[in-house]
């Protein structure tokens, strides 16, 4: 999810992804811990975009 994405969704939006997408996360991580997957850079790739929403959120409050 790119940066321009993120600023165009609300603060609801943006919450509710982010708790989907540290589901994710989390969900691959374990199963990544099982057995290996066939592309690990799925999961920095996941941890990056929870980082942005994060950061928009953030950002966002102190506003």
């Amino acid at each position: 999810m790119k940066q321009a994405e993120i600023k165009e969704l609300s603060i609801a939006d943006l919450k509710e992804k982010l708790g989907v997408l540290n589901k994710n996360y989390t969900d691959l991580k374990m199963a990544h811990t099982i057995t290996p997957l066939e592309n690990p850079l799925q999961l920095r790739s996941l941890r990056r975009t929870v980082a942005r929403i994060a950061t928009e959120l953030t950002k966002r409050e102190l506003q």
